[in-house]
């Protein structure tokens, strides 16, 4: 397990480092000049090279980019070019309402999939199959913003019960976060909750059909311990390896569903920062992105050999 851990540790420096190039040289692919955004379109060209050169973008890329990875290595993310503020500190406030949103999301994805999975599973070629498998297709095809839009004009306009957007910290008031966080939530895990289920519906049909199984059914188990103590604990690798996967996803910013709900998270703190031109931001948030993902995917492996020990990370 400790060389594992060291190996995975080790392979983050070639795939941060590649994150950090990317970010830094796509990021000036942007149409326009930090100077100018902050400046406006009537200001002279003495103020904007005075800009420029104070924001050290007057400096060949390189060297821009060699500045800026020895502030990354000791720490200092640099500041935001809008407002002047600790990089850093903006990505970890930005972070705290995508996670609360994303574990909300996931923790409904999860009730609504993995019950209609197994029944699914169980009962292939039936109504409930069919219906599950319908619901699933329609999750999967359906644009988040066209979801959350409707969930607003539903719940907030025709039926108002929910707010239609904004965020409230829990820690101020409880239930007027809880108020907020439903509809984006709802908005997410839809989606989440269509792939889920058909991960669990194709997992579970594999595993039902494997010897042990039926070995479990001929000696009288119960179905609905053959079901969640054979087939579902053997079915869950794959599960976890989707679910993996979305949350490093959801981690990363949901942009279109922050937006709609002006859900102050990662995803719309780097959309405003790509739109203001505001470099330091959104390199900073492509970097902690990449970070969570590849730490997330570790746990991930790390949770292999607490589902299945045969699993080995040596």
């Amino acid at each position: 397990m400790g060389n594992f851990l060291l190996s995975r540790i080790a392979s983050l420096i070639p795939i941060l480092f590649g994150t950090s190039l990317v970010a830094f040289f796509l990021v000036r692919l942007i149409p326009g000049d930090p100077a100018i955004a902050l400046l406006g379109l009537e200001a002279d060209e003495q103020a904007i090279a005075a800009l420029r050169a104070k924001l050290a973008l007057d400096q060949p890329l390189v060297l821009q980019y060699v500045a800026w990875l020895k502030q990354i290595l000791t720490g200092d993310f640099g500041r935001s070019i809008q407002g002047g503020r600790e990089v850093f500190p903006l990505l970890i406030g930005a972070l705290g309402p995508t996670a609360l949103l994303s574990v909300a999301a996931l923790l409904i994805s999860l009730v609504i999939a993995i019950p209609a999975g197994i029944v699914a599973a169980t009962r292939r070629n039936s109504l409930a199959d069919y219906g599950a498998s319908f619901a699933a297709l329609c999750g999967l095809s359906m644009p988040s913003f066209w979801l959350g839009v409707l969930l607003i004009l539903t719940f907030s306009i025709y039926v108002p019960i929910l707010p239609a957007s904004g965020y409230v910290s829990p820690l101020v008031d409880p239930l007027r976060f809880l108020s907020f966080l439903v509809l984006p939530a709802l908005t997410l895990g839809a989606a989440l909750a269509a792939a889920t289920m058909r991960m669990t519906r194709a997992t579970m049909l594999e595993v039902l059909r494997a010897d042990y199984v039926r070995t479990a059914r001929a000696k009288g188990i119960p179905a609905r311990k053959v079901i969640w103590r054979h087939a579902f604990r053997n079915a869950q690798i794959p599960i976890v390896t989707l679910l993996g996967i979305q949350m490093g996803q959801l981690l990363g910013g949901v942009v279109i569903t922050e937006t709609v709900f002006s859900w102050p998270g990662i995803g719309k703190l780097t959309v405003d920062a790509i739109f203001a031109r505001d470099y330091p931001v959104v390199q900073g948030a492509v970097l902690l992105t990449a970070t969570l993902f590849v730490l997330i995917n570790l746990l991930t492996d790390i949770i292999y050999t607490l589902i299945d020990p045969r699993v080995s990370l040596a």
